[in-house]
């Protein structure tokens, strides 16, 4: 990604001399000293030598130079470098034992969908991360941070639906647990709402649509038919109780619906759509020349899935049961009599 002019105006635009400012722990509340100006401009270039000269000069010198510092777009090098997908300087400012403060930088490389710098990432906070401490991404200053605090990279990756990124997720023991019910009369709940009901919902919103994620689904569920079915019910009853967020709610139950139909496309023959059709947990496996139950198709029609019924596949199933044992009535053609043609 090329360095724009006005990107460069707004990290060159000062002139005053802060040389001997006091730098305070919080890069937002102090003016960028020169050198710091220097150091973010070249972090945007991707221009690691310069960048390498210049922590080492000042490596021992925290009153004119801070690694965290952050641009007037409150972008520091670390974000610079995961925007531009520049993966030596990430490494670069990874590896380097100067306070790096990772906080947020997960959270964007998620967000730019860069599954290497993720994984770096997530390399990198397991090492330094202490048992019973705070994550890098929960420690933001939340009046200064990108995402809201109901945010985790679990949650950021199921919105990108991006499957790799999920998986590395879950494979270090991520979770999502599931939201509390709209009427649920917790304590934590209930001082939610009263601290704030509109961030409330939209975490309630953020947390659904982090479930709707096919990815996540298919990765995550030992049933992806079943939980599919009751979430789309599940946020069915939900865009009817929180009506402002309807539209929400109807498209993510849209996706999840489209989700479950397009499984059935993925039956190859006759025999697999039935394996599926007549899967039943707390029954018998079905077997090939029994009687079908067709469970899956029940419920379907219970958590009212009317693309997945209507689906061709299905269809064909049901008519090849109907037509059984008159393999010629089906194929036969009938030259019904046209009432408009009356003899004379």
């Amino acid at each position: 990604m090329d360095v724009t002019e006005s990107m460069e105006n707004l990290i060159e635009g000062s002139t005053e001399d802060l040389n001997d400012i006091y730098v305070s722990s919080n890069p937002l509340d102090r003016p960028l000293s020169s050198i710091e100006k220097t150091f973010l401009l070249h972090a945007e270039r991707g221009d690691c030598a310069t960048i390498t000269s210049i922590i080492d000069e000042y490596r021992n010198n925290p009153n004119e130079f801070d690694i965290n510092c952050v641009d007037p777009l409150n972008r520091s090098a670390l974000i610079a470098a995961i925007e531009n997908e520049n993966i030596e300087l990430i490494k670069l400012l990874l590896e380097e034992k100067f306070k790096l403060r990772n906080q947020d930088g997960l959270l964007y490389a998620i967000k730019e969908e860069y599954v290497e710098a993720v994984e770096l990432l997530l390399n990198w906070e397991e090492e330094h991360h202490l048992p019973g401490e705070l994550y890098s991404w929960e420690i933001v200053d939340r009046s200064s941070a990108s995402f809201t605090s109901d945010i985790t990279p679990l949650i950021l990756a199921a919105h990108k639906n991006n499957y790799e990124i999920i998986k590395l997720l879950l494979d270090r023991g991520a979770t999502l647990p599931m939201p509390h019910d709209v009427r649920c009369g917790c304590d934590e709940c209930v001082k939610s709402s009263r601290t704030d009901s509109l961030r409330h919902s939209q975490a309630r919103i953020n947390a659904y649509k982090a479930l709707s994620s096919p990815s996540l689904i298919s990765l995550s569920s030992n049933d992806p038919l079943l939980t599919a079915f009751e979430l789309s019910w599940d946020l069915r009853r939900l865009s009817r109780m929180e009506s402002e967020f309807r539209a929400d709610y109807n498209n993510m139950r849209s996706q999840v619906e489209t989700f479950a139909t397009s499984l059935l496309d993925h039956a190859r023959t006759s025999y697999e759509l039935e394996i599926m059709l007549n899967y039943d947990p707390e029954g018998e496996t079905w077997v090939v020349g029994e009687r079908q139950t067709l469970e899956r198709l029940k419920l379907a029609i219970k958590y009212k899935q009317k693309a997945f019924i209507a689906h061709p596949n299905v269809q064909q199933l049901l008519a090849s049961i109907w037509y059984e044992g008159l393999p010629g009535f089906r194929r036969k053609k009938y030259n019904w009599p046209r009432f408009s043609d009356s003899s004379t």
